[in-house]
């Protein structure tokens, strides 16, 4: 019955609201991760409508990791995995796998790679069916281009059919010496049987952070050790919009031979030591960017804008290979890096001022958690940025489009480790974010109407909205700005200015100008909506927060301040029968305010909102959701409100 409810709300809504189109929009940190396993095994959850909901698209049959590892770091994997197809997507799931391996220090032999078909018929794959790539997030960056990708195109699949792979990979040298870890979490996938096996030296204990992975009891012989974890899981339940990533609070295992997070900081720190940090070119270029003042943020602000636009971004993530900076000198002749070597190069020019700064390691994107035992991985630790603590400041200077004194939301409110003291701290859980608008309409007698949009961006919005601008051409500017017309559910055109784009800092004004088709209709009676932003601004907002009628997960909730004010301006010919009224909600996390004012004289309407929202963290709970839904639907039922004009003799 539940369901039926929710269903004919639904279309209610969507009735009332066939003015506008859905523009749900989730930010986290303005990057997309596209993660391969290391253990070459990674299976998209597709969804089949064509098959019975619980006959999941594909299944892993049979997934064995074993890991040899030796004292000083070096590593021998051997991967047996068994993949089935049910559906025609899941042919798509399994017919292609990849094994990530790095060429400078690994080789990968394969031992079988085979298609089994439905009638138990073995179909090895040719060797045209093998290939290595680049991987593609090196950006023919000559340093990064150990990366690669052994592809494996599986013939013959179909619907019923299994795919057979097994490889050994072999590390000769370790990405840091004497120590060994690992990270997975599932693929969310069904997972009939997979095993994760990790063979040490007695001697070396392995200390391990599992959730939903069973240990079974570690097995000692001939001077090694055995420790062994399981894991099955049927079909998941999807992930919510706008939820957080599913390690932050789902299944996830990590297993490490460094004992805790300060040793973990001390054999990054040892081995981040570089000898150039002093190099004479270095010391004269951040004398020379910042001349012409002594202000130690002034200072550390001008060193943070020149690495941004001036050293190339990387997009390696921290531990995939070597986890230490390349030399901060080769890196300033180089002008590319990833996140470590930004960190490396920009604390050396401030070094060279006497500006104290200090790595910091952390988990970059949607998972707002660190294991309890550290390591590298794709939903551990896999990013650095830098803390300046005489200035009270975390810097990432690898976030081109972040101004100085502001985080990218992908590393915000999460555990962050302080390399030099070895110790756990946060970043900021919030920080400053503001925007007004300011929203005129013309509308002619024949319906169509002129309009002047102008939105200020202040605080951590502006120079990610001026950075975009910036980076686009006047075609890509054009396009925003007409994309942001449609997704409002206008039709229309639209011209864009910007302000001042050589500006790193302070607010950020664009304005839009064209028409809009239609908005009234002068032959009869038109629900016109009653705007005060195009898209973006507080109704936006509150469908993001709504995206979900009902909430199972943590998920992400920043905060702002939103002030917005529009006139709208109809013909003679156009009688005003219903405006909306004032609205006033109030609760633990939001203050909403809404004035409705309409002049007969002018025939204008002006329409006020403001919208203030505090959470004081980034991560919400469904429980939080549950008490602030009501609120958030009050406002956005007024957000959405229209006027009712009907066109005189209509």
């Amino acid at each position: 019955m539940s369901e039926l409810r929710l269903l004919g709300r639904l279309l209610l809504r969507s009735a009332r609201r066939s003015w506008r189109r859905s523009f749900r929009q989730f930010v986290h940190c303005g990057l997309v991760l596209s993660l391969i396993a290391c253990c070459g095994v990674t299976i998209a959850h597709a969804e089949d409508t064509t098959v019975a909901e619980d006959v999941p698209p594909s299944v892993v049959e049979r997934d064995v990791h074993l890991f040899i590892v030796q004292k000083d770091g070096s590593i021998e994997e051997r991967d047996d995995t068994v993949l089935r197809a049910n559906t025609t997507s899941g042919v798509d799931d399994i017919a292609q796998r990849y094994v990530w391996f790095n060429k400078d220090i690994e080789q990968v032999q394969l031992l079988a790679a085979e298609t089994i078909g439905r009638d138990g018929v073995a179909h090895p794959v040719g060797p045209e069916g093998i290939r290595d790539v680049q991987e593609p997030r090196s950006a023919g960056a000559p340093t990064f281009e150990d990366g690669v990708l052994r592809t494996v195109i599986f013939p013959g699949v179909e619907p019923g059919a299994r795919v057979h792979l097994a490889f050994r990979k072999t590390r000769s040298k370790p990405l840091q010496a004497g120590t060994f870890s690992y990270f997975v979490e599932p693929a969310r996938g069904p997972v009939e049987l997979q095993q994760l096996i990790f063979d040490l030296p007695a001697e070396v204990p392995l200390h391990a952070d599992a959730r939903g992975y069973v240990p079974l009891d570690p097995v000692t012989e001939n001077g090694r050790t055995r420790y062994t974890f399981e894991y099955r899981h049927g079909t998941y339940p999807p992930i919510e919009s706008g939820a957080v990533g599913y390690a932050t609070w789902g299944d996830r295992l990590i297993v490490s031979t460094t004992p805790d997070f300060a040793a973990f900081a001390a054999r990054y720190q040892s081995a981040a030591a570089d000898p150039t940090t002093a190099d004479p070119a270095i010391v004269e270029l951040a004398r020379s960017l910042t001349a012409q003042t002594d202000d130690p943020r002034t200072r550390a602000q001008l060193l943070y804008d020149w690495m941004r636009f001036n050293v190339r971004y990387v997009a390696l993530f921290l531990g995939e290979t070597a986890a230490k900076p390349h030399r901060a000198i080769d890196i300033l002749r180089n002008r590319y890096g990833d996140c470590k070597d930004y960190v490396a190069l920009y604390g050396a020019l401030l070094a060279a001022l006497g500006i104290r700064s200090e790595p910091v390691l952390l988990s970059l994107g949607p998972v707002y958690t660190l294991p309890s035992v550290p390591g590298y991985g794709t939903s551990a630790i896999n990013h650095a940025i830098l803390w300046m603590p005489d200035l009270g400041l975390y810097a990432d200077a690898s976030a081109g489009g972040t101004a100085f004194g502001y985080l990218p939301a992908g590393v915000m409110d999460r555990p962050v480790l302080l390399v030099d003291e070895g110790v756990l701290s946060r970043t900021p859980a919030g920080q400053p974010r503001g925007r007004s608008v300011r929203l005129q309409i013309d509308v002619g007698a024949d319906g169509n109407a002129t309009y002047m949009y102008r939105v200020e961006d202040t605080g951590a919005t502006a120079e990610p909205e001026r950075n975009m601008f910036r980076r686009s051409t006047h075609a890509r500017a054009q396009q925003i700005a007409s994309d942001r017309l449609r997704q409002t559910g206008l039709h229309g055109t639209a011209q864009i200015r910007t302000g001042d784009l050589a500006a790193t800092d302070g607010p950020f004004t664009s304005s839009i100008q064209g028409t809009v088709e239609h908005l009234v209709w002068p032959d009869g009676t038109t629900a016109l909506p009653a705007l005060s932003s195009l898209s973006g601004g507080i109704a936006t907002q509150v469908q993001t927060w709504l995206a979900e009628p009902v909430r199972t997960q943590p998920y992400v909730c920043i905060g702002g301040d939103f002030d917005e004010t529009a006139q709208i301006t109809l013909p003679a010919n156009v009688r005003v029968t219903d405006v909306p009224r004032d609205a006033a909600v109030r609760a633990p996390s939001f203050d909403y305010a809404s004035h409705y004012v309409f002049d007969p004289a002018t025939r204008t309407l002006q329409v006020t909102r403001r919208l203030h929202a505090a959470f004081g963290h980034q991560v919400c709970s469904p429980e939080e959701f549950a008490q602030s839904r009501a609120a958030l639907e009050r406002i956005e039922r007024d957000a959405f409100s229209q006027v009712v004009a009907k066109a005189e003799g209509g």
